[in-house]
């Protein structure tokens, strides 16, 4: 006989959308419940280009209030997960034969407008002879504008966001497909399959968050229909060993008018991305093609000193973005969401299109439509609050020495567990903020942590993200909950895949 739950609210979708709708549901006391059919994070909301901005090129477009709505937000994550989101300066070079050079500083003045007070430097015009930056691009550009954003790791932002929710209630089931979803009267009475058979669950109110699959969940779960459409394109991305030695990004001008990025990455690594290709098919079969490969080397060889080429790839990646089709090309698509809820008895509520910078935003909104229907007065509350691991403090004296936050906590950490390797501590202060003490425990020496399953990876951790972040197989850690997959050898990914095994058959 199947298991059966009950909740308020129903949340089809562990990515972004689905993670922080349930976090800001449970925050306001609703019981929450979320059902993702593979591990959270599993695809959009782990292939992005990893950039919490605005998105400078929408101006181009005319999307104001959507770049105004991004920055703001920007402001509130640079806040709120000060270990996850962190300041990025970017260099946009100047390209003759493309944009004028005033049209890139007046779109970078009214950039910084729409931010509105920010923390972070205005932009301003650059000489590349004399820049930092310069010293990798080919001969012959002169002239660049440096601004700012910042970046994260998606999927981990995405974990940080569910521990939120389960901590303040939310039942979160990974790897779990809802097959059937149907109201009866005022209620949702929904069927799923997860790893340990099937579960019936009634529920108050069914949210859609599943992303590229919402118009078929629509139809294939919920035997519904919707008069949106959604396009779905795919961005893929290279990673490639590092081809600058600096902190700072580009911003690339493409001769079709799109452009792509070329971030630090992992400290080894160069991050290119990313191209627009509508896909036709299936959203699971996403892959970058040879076609992409040759777009993002050529575009990158057109500006870096440095070549790019296949050899040089350590990992590609890509991702389908589901967004609201409006009738425009690809890469002019926007990027903006739209809620549709179906109340003709139990609440259906939709989500359509979104980015990452605006998931806080966009949970706000979902949660205010639903909460009549629930009879929850309580109002929104995640503007001020802080994510998990996020409670960074900098001290006075720190902060005269104009340490960011991070920074800060880091070299605190190094002063108390100086017996950690200062590189694995790092990646950890980024990864987990104030929750490093929870990871490392009572230990007071190396050998505390367990085996070393891999370089500057231990048992401890794994124990952690298995009993406190769904990990359940090597790639949710080495690729979702890290990308230490990029820094280890396949024997050393082995030993991690090898570990999960064990510990399979002792459970």
């Amino acid at each position: 006989m199947a298991e059966a739950l009950e909740c308020d609210v129903l949340v089809a979708g562990g990515g972004i959308n689905g993670a922080a709708i349930a976090r800001d549901a449970a925050g306001r006391g609703l019981a929450v419940i979320v059902c993702e059919q593979a591990d959270l994070a599993s695809y959009t909301s782990s292939a992005s280009t990893k950039l919490i901005h605005g998105g400078l090129r929408y101006l181009e477009h005319g999307h104001i209030g959507l770049v105004r709505k991004a920055l703001r937000e920007r402001q509130v994550l640079l806040r709120s997960a000060p270990h996850l989101v962190r300041p990025l300066r970017l260099v946009l070079v100047h390209d003759a034969s493309m944009r004028p050079a005033w049209m890139l500083r007046t779109g970078l003045w009214l950039y910084d407008a729409l931010a509105g007070r920010s923390d972070l430097p205005p932009s301003r015009r650059i000489d590349l002879a004399a820049h930092p930056a310069g010293q990798a691009l080919q001969p012959g550009f002169r002239t660049g504008f440096e601004f700012s954003d910042a970046w994260t790791d998606d999927a981990r932002l995405v974990a940080t966001v569910a521990i939120d929710a389960a901590e303040r209630g939310a039942r979160i089931f990974t790897r779990t497909r809802l097959s059937r979803a149907q109201r009866s009267g005022e209620v949702w009475l929904a069927d799923a399959v997860g790893p340990h058979g099937e579960v019936s669950i009634r529920a108050r109110a069914l949210v859609n968050a599943t992303g590229p699959w919402a118009g078929r969940f629509l139809q294939d779960v919920c035997a519904a229909a919707s008069g949106r459409r959604l396009r779905l394109i795919k961005g893929s991305h290279l990673v490639v060993r590092r081809r600058f030695g600096h902190a700072f990004a580009y911003l690339l001008q493409a001769a079709d008018r799109r452009i792509a990025f070329a971030i630090p990455y992992e400290d080894d690594f160069t991050l290119i991305g990313t191209t627009d290709v509508e896909l036709h098919e299936q959203p699971e079969t996403a892959r970058i093609d040879e076609a992409e490969i040759d777009y993002l080397c050529g575009l990158a060889n057109r500006y870096l000193k440095q070549p790019v080429g296949r050899a040089d790839i350590a990992w590609t990646y890509a991702g389908v973005r589901p967004l609201l089709d409006d009738g425009a090309g690809p890469s002019d698509l926007t990027r903006d969401f739209a809620l549709e809820l179906d109340h003709h008895g139990a609440p259906l509520l939709t989500v359509w299109g979104g980015k990452v910078t605006t998931f806080r935003t966009l949970a706000e909104h979902a949660v205010d439509q639903l909460a009549p229907r629930l009879r929850c007065t309580r109002g929104g509350w995640t503007h001020e609050a802080v994510l998990p691991g996020g409670d960074l403090q900098t001290k006075p004296a720190e902060a005269a020495r104009g340490e960011g936050r991070l920074a800060a906590f880091v070299r605190a950490l190094n002063g108390q567990y100086t017996w950690m390797p200062p590189h694995a501590l790092q990646r950890m202060a980024g990864a987990y903020g104030t929750r490093v003490h929870a990871v490392l425990g009572p230990a007071r020496r190396l050998a505390d942590l367990g085996e070393p399953v891999a370089e500057g990876l231990y048992e401890a951790e794994l124990d952690y993200l298995v009993a406190r972040e769904w990990a359940t197989c090597a790639e949710d850690v080495l690729w979702r909950r890290s990308k230490l997959g990029l820094h280890l050898s396949p024997a050393q990914r082995q030993r991690v895949a090898d570990w999960f095994e064990r510990r399979l058959v002792r459970v």
